[in-house]
């Protein structure tokens, strides 16, 4: 309207060339006002574009120095830590060999530390004789690296607690002393599907049910060697409170697996340092490697050639596999140092063990580590090491056991190995005795 005004005026003033130019113009923007429309709205778009894209980097530039702020990294530093355990809570139950120190150390306890609590214990228990089952219970100070409170099971019925004081930077001891009673079971039964459900059926406790696959794990293969209708026999030591409920088991003191008609007899034998358990003739049932170092495994791949699963071709499977639930427990087949933990590439997690000069093993596939299990420690027969996994080059959780002879990879299901030590002279009169005891105690259980 401006534009039609200004050339209005320019008539009345006699500019007779403009009236031309006023009329081509005014019927250039009639044509094409839509044109202009568009192009002015696209202008528009684009200082919007500029002016959002301008708030959006100012904003992230903001956000940017937020994050980088050191009261606020402090701040969240700080809200995440607190989200941490403060205290971390260990229970180890001793294995066969462990000793008191060792046993602290693999869990990275000071040697400060470890003298405190010897010498808080000193009185009340010798700690160069610790027994296999008992258990240590610790609570850790993270922070602080200190232990908090240390629990000591030094019998069945006797426990001394340990409460750090935290200002005289000493402990306090507690002894808590448990009334329970001793008393002995005997259970057998027929073997229909397997020995654990057999045992379970009879209600025996998970912990002896273990370590009794434990002690006869040195010469029977739970998953080949056992038929249906073999039979088992057990005699065992339980701790019952007042209302007669089982608190703690103690010892199996006898045991029978008779596989296809033939007994394989143990007895419990505790005398100086031969404790143990011993067949009819008083040699111990602990052989130099154990024939399957996992309980509860299925053989899935032998020892010798085969195609292999994932490369596709023929070569030597220089082990014998195990196949098992992720998760499951493994144990050094034998005593021995630890001379790799590890990635062992197409292995996957894998440990190996130095036993002497002549043998090694191998642990492969591992989804983890046992707590201490490292590159230099020595470890006992049956001492968890690992666990089952599927690392490395594997079609599902298995473990890969290989026994290497001055070596030379062989099959570790043929190996014939010396058994354990055999009693002599006097310590073997004290045997023959006890094993007479302990089935007159059998057959008085067993006629009630």
């Amino acid at each position: 309207i401006e534009f039609v005004g200004f050339f209005d005026l320019l008539h009345q003033m006699n500019f007779g060339n403009f009236y031309s130019i006023k009329n081509k113009t005014t019927q250039f923007f009639q044509k094409n006002w839509q044109i202009f429309s568009l192009n002015l709205l696209v202008f528009l778009v684009i200082i919007i574009t500029i002016s959002v894209n301008n708030q959006n980097a100012r904003v992230k530039l903001e956000k940017k120095n937020l994050i980088n702020n050191i009261f606020f990294q402090k701040t969240i530093s700080d809200t995440f830590s607190n989200l941490d355990p403060k205290y971390q809570e260990i229970n180890h139950l001793v294995k066969s060999g462990e000793t008191f120190a060792g046993i602290l150390r693999n869990y990275n306890i000071s040697e400060d530390e470890i003298e405190l609590i010897a010498s808080n214990l000193k009185k009340e228990t010798n700690l160069n004789k610790i027994k296999q089952n008992q258990s240590l219970n610790i609570l850790l100070d993270k922070p602080n690296k200190k232990i908090k409170e240390f629990t000591y099971k030094i019998s069945n019925t006797k426990r001394v607690t340990l409460s750090r004081d935290f200002v005289e930077d000493n402990f306090v001891p507690k002894i808590l002393i448990s009334k329970l009673d001793k008393k002995i079971v005997y259970e057998e039964n027929l073997i229909q599907s397997s020995f654990y459900k057999a045992a379970v059926d009879k209600k025996i406790p998970i912990n002896l049910i273990v370590e009794f696959a434990r002690i006869y794990g040195f010469q029977v293969d739970f998953q080949r060697d056992i038929r249906k209708k073999d039979r088992y026999q057990i005699l065992y030591e339980i701790y019952v409170d007042q209302e007669g409920k089982i608190r703690d088991v103690g010892n199996i003191l006898f045991a029978n697996l008779e596989l296809s008609g033939i007994d394989n007899v143990l007895y419990y034998f505790d005398y100086e340092n031969h404790e143990g358990h011993y067949d009819e003739a008083g040699k111990s049932n602990r052989k130099f490697l154990m024939k399957t170092p996992i309980n509860g495994a299925r053989l899935s791949s032998s020892f010798g050639m085969r195609k292999h699963p994932i490369d596709g071709f023929n070569k030597m499977h220089r082990g014998t596999d195990f196949a098992a639930p992720e998760g499951t427990p493994i144990m050094a087949s034998g005593d021995g140092r630890v001379t790799k933990v590890g990635w062992c590439g197409g292995g996957g997690n894998c440990v190996k063990i130095k036993h002497n000069s002549t043998y090694q093993t191998i642990y492969a596939h591992m989804l983890k580590f046992a707590s201490g299990v490292k590159t230099g420690t020595r470890v006992k027969q049956g001492q968890i090491i690992g666990f089952v996994g599927s690392t490395g080059k594997s079609t599902g959780p298995h473990l890969h056991y290989e026994v290497i002879e001055n070596g030379k990879h062989i099959n570790s299901q043929k190996l014939k190995l010396p058994s354990g030590k055999i009693l002599k002279d006097k310590v073997r009169k004290i045997f023959e005795t006890e094993k007479i005891k302990l089935n007159v105690l059998k057959s008085e259980k067993i006629i009630g």
